[in-house]
């Protein structure tokens, strides 16, 4: 039977949501190359497969974070993805800007949340983890508690594990790093020598070159 990890990985490949390109480089908004892109928001265009993301979603938060009284999705990749989760568990929904408007009410968190109450982040992808993190900082901010965050994918960065552990957040995730490289070398579209390439990039993906 396959995981989920490997299910999901699968329909990432399968809608290319998620591009490999070791001979070809991408370059991250962070500067950063990357053989690696993951756009999540793809799976918004495809009603089944939105459906499953949702579906997924929400059945980690209630087996993962039951006490989660409120969602906050993060801006602006899981925005659509953290109010469809809000919805199947009928919780009240906000979502969290990079920064305050400039203008209007300068809100950071758009939407209502109660003081005290008990939040879960969705997060529709995790590199660093920065801007994740934020994210929980202006929420505990804001007088609530954090349960944890539930994302769609992560690149399992040290950099990544170590921010979430200083932070205390436990996060959960539908596909990961892995289950990505295992399945796209599975149906032939990368192989054992882009494999190589990718994981030397994940050692040190601040300072890869691709050369």
């Amino acid at each position: 039977m396959k995981t989920l990890e490997k299910i999901f990985a699968a329909k990432l490949l399968n809608v290319k949501a998620i591009k490999l390109q070791p001979a070809n480089p991408f370059t991250w908004a962070s500067g950063w190359k990357s053989p690696f892109y993951c756009d999540n928001r793809k799976t918004l265009s495809y009603p089944d497969l939105r459906s499953f993301v949702k579906t997924e979603f929400a059945r980690l938060v209630m087996e993962q974070f039951p006490q989660a009284e409120a969602v906050a999705g993060v801006a602006t990749g899981a925005i659509a993805q953290g109010a469809l989760v809000a919805d199947a568990l009928n919780l009240p929904f906000v979502y969290v800007r990079s920064k305050p408007k400039d203008h209007g009410l300068e809100n950071l968190i758009e939407g209502e949340l109660k003081p005290g109450a008990k939040v879960i982040v969705v997060e529709d992808l995790i590199s660093t983890g920065g801007s994740s993190l934020k994210a929980v900082e202006a929420i505990r901010k804001n007088g609530c508690e954090v349960v944890g965050m539930v994302a769609a994918y992560t690149y399992g960065f040290q950099v990544a594990t170590d921010a979430f552990k200083e932070a205390d957040v436990k996060l959960v995730t539908l596909t990961n790093y892995e289950a990505v490289v295992s399945e796209a070398q599975r149906i032939g579209y990368i192989t054992s020598e882009d494999v190589e390439i990718l994981n030397k990039w994940r050692e040190s993906p601040g300072t890869w070159t691709g050369k």
